[in-house]
């Protein structure tokens, strides 16, 4: 029996990871996370969670807060924190409400020069908490970097344990993960829709591979492509209106355009060779894909309104799985390379590529909202896992589940505010 339902902050956190960051990059900046007043009380250990989301990104590192007794009121002496050689300084509070509510507050200061950078305030059900945390680390990451942090964005992964599939939708540290979906038969290829509300993925409950589309917060879904043959590998269009989809339905693997609700689709383009893996540039007018049309398969990228069909990857003779970074700059993929299947990112203006892992089990990367980090499944000491990684593969953080193996992983987009 199939069964889905909404994701809702209040349900229990199941399929818990574990974050363990390695690597050392050249410009991180340190940043020390004092212990929040209040929080030996809290269910949720929020500084800790708020240093965690920092270094994962690759550009922070901590400094020690052992014995600081600071709080978001706090006029603190940045002496000592100086010669500590902090450049930043986060301290805050929570506090257990009458009603049961938690009353989360923290300040943050630029230590090197002396100027406070401002802080926030919530107050949130305990559910909420490590969303709280998370966004307290995209504040500090937007003050100290320029950029919008991605803590607080979701990700999409399926397990299968024992004969059961689940679709969970999680934290972007793999925490407070959610079942979206549960079935006896595989679920393959999530994918978030640009808007975050919505997933795309295929399902083989009818004992073939099929489209939905999954409504995040009420848990409906609605049937997209169930055509004759197969129908795989959803990619949105950057306005969400669109579908690219890989059918049979005429012959070989081809691709299709098909409105997000459904109808007839449309072909994009006709070949001999099988065409699939399908993923929009982010101005929604090319797609790259993987096909086979010379021999082996290779990414190529053609004109959403047809056109000439260009040859992407040259190097070596099999390269899948393009996914693409949301600023355009970047393509992550899997290459084989003497039988082990490997992370690779092509800068695409210059076409220079930079091998990113040590592994060989690498599948599905996926790139963080902000194209700062790459998420992607693998296998470490023959266990599947969780891992994401900078781009130039100088810090990987793996995300390790308890059961079950892990695999297509997606990160979803920026929530929106």
């Amino acid at each position: 029996m199939l069964a889905a339902l909404a994701v809702s902050p209040a349900l229990p956190a199941l399929a818990q990871f574990r974050v363990e960051v390695t690597g050392v990059g050249l410009t991180q900046l340190p940043v020390a996370i004092a212990p929040f007043r209040g929080e030996a009380q809290s269910p949720q250990k929020i500084a800790a969670i708020v240093q965690a989301d920092l270094e994962r990104s690759g550009q922070f590192r901590g400094v020690d807060t052992a014995g600081a007794a600071l709080d978001e009121m706090s006029r603190p002496d940045l002496a000592p924190w100086r010669q500590k050689a902090a450049d930043a300084l986060a301290a805050g509070s929570v506090t257990r409400l009458a009603d049961g509510r938690y009353d989360v507050r923290f300040r943050l200061w630029d230590v090197v020069r002396g100027q406070d950078l401002g802080g926030q305030g919530f107050v949130v059900t305990q559910g909420d908490l490590r969303l709280v945390s998370h966004r307290i680390a995209d504040f500090i990451y937007e003050k100290l970097t320029g950029e919008r942090g991605i803590f607080s964005t979701r990700i999409a992964y399926v397990t299968k344990a024992g004969g059961r599939y689940s679709l969970w939708i999680a934290d972007a540290d793999g925490e407070n993960a959610q079942p979206a979906l549960t079935s006896p038969e595989p679920i393959i290829s999530p994918a978030w829709s640009p808007s975050g509300a919505q997933i795309a993925y295929v399902s083989f409950e009818s004992r073939k591979p099929v489209v939905y589309v999954h409504e995040v917060a009420t848990g409906r879904r609605r049937l997209i492509a169930n055509f004759r043959g197969s129908n795989s590998a959803p990619a949105w269009s950057p306005d969400g209106r669109t579908l690219a989809v890989t059918l049979t339905r005429d012959g070989n693997s081809q691709l299709y355009l098909i409105d997000a609700n459904g109808g007839e689709p449309r072909r994009l383009i006709q070949s001999a060779g099988i065409d699939t893996e399908p993923v929009f540039t982010k101005d929604g007018r090319s797609i790259y894909f993987v096909s086979d049309r010379g021999g082996s398969p290779q990414i190529y990228k053609m004109p959403v309104g047809g056109g000439n069909v260009e040859r992407v990857t040259f190097t070596g003779n099999y390269n899948i799985s393009p996914a693409l970074s949301p600023d355009g700059r970047w393509m992550a993929y899997i290459a084989r390379i003497g039988g082990a299947f490997k992370l690779h990112v092509m800068e695409l203006g210059s076409g220079a590529i930079t091998a990113i892992t040590d592994t060989n089990a690498d599948e599905s990367p996926s790139f963080a909202p902000n194209s700062r980090l790459i998420l992607y499944a693998t296998q470490v000491q023959g266990r599947e896992a969780l891992m994401t990684t900078t781009l130039d593969g100088k810090i990987k953080a793996r995300l390790a589940g308890q059961s079950g193996d892990i695999r297509e992983p997606d990160w979803g987009p920026f929530q929106k505010t």
